[in-house]
């Protein structure tokens, strides 16, 4: 059997195809062009990744996933899978291809005895943190809470809670593929152990996952969040007393407070720079307040900090990351205690882009300030994922509205994060992250940019070698090439057996 295609050099399917895969299809929908929900079903996070498919599947089952990936490849069909369609790189979407979009399977089930969420592949985290506040418990999620779960959780997963519980890989009791063979699995700590090393950290090269079983943890009481904003430019000295605090926070709050410091333009008529600082505290009020009183004690501009339900808190950035427009993200890391010079130099830089580029006042620059400390109990080789260190995320999220900026914004997000990772050497050379875990300092999840072999060798660092194994053994012919890269050359004699058969 010959190699498959390439999934940049897969055709497009035709009228034909589209009845003959509709014909084999248990209970979903094929749509194509013409069909009314056709152009919603399209739309992604990022106007700038959507693309025209030629099929839309909204699958309702496993079966169909199945039917419809191996349709795809004994045709040499494009496909890509759509969760929440939040990927950058356009990685959920396909030109002409067929696109798996799993948004009709949304059910969540609770095991209150047991603490767990199953849910579907298609849910959004506001689905989970709805479901589990219903019966008093919470698990790590998103910060956005319109952010589908599978791309977060295959991609490792940060969120509010990872200074008490770690990543949202961390807290994954189990999961349900469909491979590229057809075949749908369940692989856990004790069954398909290998394949579920993979799948925390590089999941979506290996399949479709349709569903996700999570730890989850008491969680009845609210929490104290919100948005505070300073004005850096008519008062400079907000730059140098704010980073003190969530310096210190990183410690002090012991991995049940956070913050989260960005960089964002403030609403007309001013529409200046503003430095956004988001506390979190998950405990009592009293002792949230005391936390956080020399942050509040420094007169923001705006203040909306109060207790609120944690199923709530994931929706507080719903605001500055709307569907829409053209965008782009790229991340780095930093190292606590950060630099009140680099972060200055690096407001310098927002205001000069917001200022050369106008259509990108909506780019936002963020920096998460979460204790590292739960994280850093896993090694970085118990599964794939390998940003465990010391250290915390920078997200550079250009946002911006006409194509022609397009070049100009990816620049800067590029530039930004070239500076910031300079300064995270820089770190690691003075001694400033004095850990020997040796994490790679880039999150997969904000790497927007389109799959390259050396962007992959950064991500997994001493992982790399592994996940190419089993990446032959699971998706010998790179069926799910959109994410990450991790297809080396190799003849159709290499394939499994029981995929060729399948295919054949």
């Amino acid at each position: 059997m010959a190699p498959l295609p390439e999934p940049r050099t897969r055709t497009h399917i035709s009228l034909q195809m589209v009845e003959d895969l509709r014909s084999s299809l248990e209970t979903s929908e094929l749509l194509t062009p013409e069909a009314d929900a056709y152009r919603v079903k399209i739309m992604r996070w990022a106007e700038s990744s959507e693309k025209k498919a030629g099929a839309i599947l909204l699958a309702s089952s496993p079966a169909d996933i199945s039917t419809t990936l191996l349709f795809a490849q004994s045709h040499g069909i494009d496909f890509a899978v759509c969760g929440g369609g939040h990927s950058t790189s356009g990685s959920s979407s396909s030109t002409g291809g067929i696109v798996i979009d799993l948004s009709s399977m949304r059910s969540v089930h609770v095991d209150p005895s047991m603490r767990t969420i199953t849910a579907q592949g298609g849910c959004l985290w506001a689905d989970v943190d709805a479901a589990a506040a219903e019966n008093g418990l919470a698990t790590v999620g998103g910060t956005i809470n319109h952010t589908g779960i599978g791309g977060l959780t295959l991609g490792g997963g940060y969120g509010w809670l990872s200074g008490q519980y770690g990543l949202v890989i961390d807290n994954l009791i189990s999961i349900e593929m469909v491979l590229a063979n057809g075949r749908s699995i369940k692989a856990s700590a004790t069954e398909k152990a290998d394949l579920f090393w993979a799948v925390r950290g590089a999941g979506q090269s290996f399949g479709v996952a349709t569903s996700f079983t999570y730890r989850a943890f008491e969680q009845s009481s609210p929490v104290f969040a919100g948005t505070l904003t300073f004005d850096p430019l008519r008062s400079p000295d907000k730059i140098p007393q704010v980073l003190a605090f969530a310096n210190n926070s990183i410690r002090a709050g012991q991995g049940h407070a956070a913050c989260m410091l960005g960089f964002a333009v403030g609403p007309p008529p001013n529409s200046a720079p503003m430095l956004v600082c988001s506390p979190f505290f998950n405990g009592p009020e009293d002792q949230a307040r005391a936390f956080f009183k020399p942050l509040l004690d420094l007169e923001p501009i705006t203040n909306s900090a109060a207790m609120i339900p944690y199923s709530n808190v994931n929706g507080m950035f719903n605001a500055v990351a709307q569907h829409g427009g053209r965008k782009s993200t790229k991340g780095g890391a930093f190292a606590a205690p950060m630099r009140v010079e680099f972060l200055q130099s690096l407001f310098e830089k927002f205001c000069h882009f917001v200022t050369e580029v106008p259509d990108a006042r909506d780019s936002l620059l963020l920096m998460e300030f979460f204790s590292p400390n739960k994280v850093c109990e896993v090694d970085n080789r118990a599964m794939a994922f390998a940003n465990r260190d010391h250290y915390n995320n920078i997200l550079a999220n250009p946002q911006w509205k006409d194509e022609v900026n397009d070049g100009k914004c990816r620049l800067w997000a590029r530039d930004i994060t070239t500076m910031i990772r300079k300064e995270l050497e820089a770190c690691k050379t003075d001694g400033r992250i004095g850990s020997k875990m040796e994490g790679v300092g880039t999150y997969g999840n904000y790497e927007g940019d389109v799959a390259s072999e050396e962007k992959s060798r950064t991500i997994f660092g001493a992982n790399y070698d592994r996940l190419i194994e089993l990446k032959k053994r699971f998706d010998p012919s790179n069926a799910f090439g959109k994410g990450h890269l991790l297809s080396p050359q190799f003849d159709g004699k290499q394939l499994p057996k029981l995929f060729c058969r399948t295919l054949a």
